[in-house]
């Protein structure tokens, strides 16, 4: 039996193939392991009628409240492809924000999700490596890579970063 710490349960998104979300939350549930796939209510068009179905609110996406010998069952399921990982780790997610996505989704239908862009002139800070807790402009972005300009030195610097390691400033403070 491993120590408390090792037994702590956090909630962690797990990676699934494409339109196996709802297969995915199924199979880890039949494991006994709390599981959370955030389905959306949304009205589409028949030939006939319109219907109200349900369809995962992320794609590819589970959530997962897991202790570590419970993590290793969720990897080895079939259909999950990984763990989404932040700075080399498992992004653990707050608990806060799970039942946030519960109660939005009670209350609304139709719901659209958009992945955050960092549009050329926001403001950044970035979150790991050598310039880890400065600011920065966008200048341009790219697939996996983000150009900033850092000018807190006195100098205009230009670095290519991971777009892992950059936040925008705003939504960081509330």
């Amino acid at each position: 039996m491993g120590n408390l710490f090792m037994s702590k349960r956090r909630w962690l998104a797990v990676y699934t193939k494409p339109r196996w979300e709802k297969k995915i939350d199924q199979l880890i549930k039949d494991k006994g392991i709390v599981s959370y796939c955030p389905l959306n209510k949304v009205h589409r068009k028949w030939s006939d009628r319109m219907k109200l179905v349900e369809e995962p609110l992320f794609k590819s996406y589970v959530f997962v409240h897991v202790n570590d010998d419970e993590e290793k069952i969720v990897r080895w399921i079939n259909g999950v492809l990984n763990f989404v990982y932040w700075l080399g780790k498992p992004a653990v997610i707050k608990p806060s924000d799970i039942e946030r996505i519960k109660r939005f989704l009670k209350e609304y239908h139709d719901v659209e999700t958009y992945a955050m862009e960092l549009a050329p002139n926001t403001q950044v800070i970035i979150t790991a490596g050598v310039f880890m807790d400065k600011e920065a402009r966008v200048i341009k972005t790219g697939k996996k890579r983000v150009e900033l300009e850092i000018t807190s030195m006195g100098y205009k610097l230009v670095a290519y970063i991971d777009k892992a390691s950059v936040k925008p400033l705003k939504s960081l403070s509330k």
